[in-house]
């Protein structure tokens, strides 16, 4: 996932809580409704293939459907609800929930799926806790991403390697890095990187060394960070030591290259979820993915989703929770499955030819069998600042410019003063 920039504004959100009339969709011939979400251009394509459908379903209920990148997406969204006019639907990336929900923002759903008995029945239930509060749910899962391990195949063929499998451990993982660190042209510069990974974010790597390591994130009442306690250390040790023997590049050198090495051609392996296979299969790598490598404790990876919310300002909550029903069920998940971007949320879909027969040959079934392995990403109030402390404070460590050890001690202290101001 992209760094997370701090962005929600509090009293956008209050003003979100303010009243506003609503009008169900029975009591008018017609209504507009929008629908704001993050993504690639080419998502457009397939949301309005589904919007589409559902108005064939639904004819008196127009969507009109907003994609914009990443950061522009939620300076926009923040935007329109200061304003009073968010969007009726909009995506919500899990571990933010918290921080839109607690100060009013969103509709409570649970009237609505009470009112549809075993909705929720074919949703995998790793996906639906991230939206559980004590009085219902705020928002639904759209999707999910695990994490695994990719591979370019060409790099492993070239050194003469077998491919990664379900048996290596991270001691593993570093030794084939090292054999996969090149420099082509004899010129003293790495040409070719055994492993990347953007570790600013817990999502792609750190979160499931530390827990295959034995080691933990949050405390449960989300008041303790607990990246350095116990084994998580010994963890963190391992990631500096991937800078520290050069087969992966630093966080500032990273940069310069671009964004993702591994789509760049410039690094054998990566950690990173599904939303990058497109970009992959485009840029004409030759690859294919294995389970996160095992840990002392064993093997961990991290689960996250995107999901739909509908604003409490919504004028038409039930047209909004018609289009949120469609778009989660059968036909709506097979369509996005189309994307390629992410792992439908329903089982029957994840476990059909839609998504597991794509285009390309990728053994879609590992990001689906890494569920027995996976923990959630953590969702708490305060998480992108907290996030912020962390990824931020840990640069000049992967940097080479900074004590590991005291470093960590600094940004848990500084993590556990966001945690506290967000209690």
């Amino acid at each position: 996932m992209k760094k997370i920039l701090f962005l929600l504004v509090v009293a956008s959100l209050v003003l979100a809580a303010c009243g506003g009339g609503t009008k169900p969709a029975a009591e008018v011939s017609s209504v507009e409704i929008t629908f704001t979400m993050w993504g690639a251009p080419e998502e457009l394509a397939v949301w309005q293939a589904v919007v589409n459908d559902f108005h064939t379903a639904h004819p008196n209920i127009t969507v009109k459907v907003d994609v914009s990148d990443w950061d522009s997406y939620w300076t926009k969204l923040n935007t329109l609800t200061a304003g009073g006019t968010p969007p009726d639907v909009f995506a919500m990336d899990a571990p933010l929930y918290l921080d839109w929900q607690s100060r009013g923002a969103l509709l409570n759903l649970q009237p609505y799926i009470d009112a549809n008995p075993g909705f929720l029945d074919g949703f995998y239930p790793q996906t639906l806790v991230a939206y559980q509060t004590s009085d219902g749910y705020y928002g639904l899962p759209r999707d999910f991403q695990t994490i695994v391990l990719f591979y370019n195949k060409d790099m492993f063929d070239a050194a003469g390697m077998d491919y990664p499998t379900a048996d290596w451990t991270y001691d593993d993982l570093l030794a084939a890095a090292k054999k996969l660190t090149l420099d082509k042209d004899g010129d003293g510069k790495v040409d070719q990187y055994g492993f990347w990974s953007d570790t600013w974010d817990m999502e792609l790597l750190w979160s499931s060394v530390i827990w295959a390591y034995g080691g933990e994130i949050i405390s449960e009442d989300h008041m303790k960070t607990l990246i350095g306690e116990g084994e998580g250390r010994n963890a963190w040790a391992f990631i500096d030591s991937l800078y520290k023997q050069g087969v992966i590049p630093p966080p500032t050198t990273a940069g310069e290259f671009g964004f993702d090495l591994f789509q760049s051609g410039m690094a054998a392996m990566t950690t990173i979820g599904h939303w990058a296979v497109p970009g992959y299969v485009q840029s004409g790598i030759n690859f294919d993915v294995a389970p996160m490598p095992k840990g002392p404790a064993g093997r961990a990876t991290s689960v996250n989703s995107a999901g739909f919310v509908i604003s409490k300002n919504s004028r038409y909550p039930d047209a909004a929770f018609e289009f949120i029903k469609y778009a989660l069920s059968e036909a709506g998940q097979k369509r996005l499955a189309e994307l390629g971007f992410a792992i439908p949320v329903l089982k029957s879909v994840a476990e059909s030819d839609a998504y597991l027969k794509q285009p390309g040959g990728l053994n879609q079934q590992v990001f689906l069998d890494s569920l027995a392995f996976a923990r959630n990403k953590p969702v708490f109030r305060g998480y992108a600042e907290w996030a912020s402390v962390v990824g931020d404070g840990l640069i000049p460590v992967f940097d080479g410019e900074a004590d590991l050890n005291s470093t960590l001690d600094e940004v848990i202290s500084a993590a556990d003063e966001v945690l506290a101001k967000n209690k």
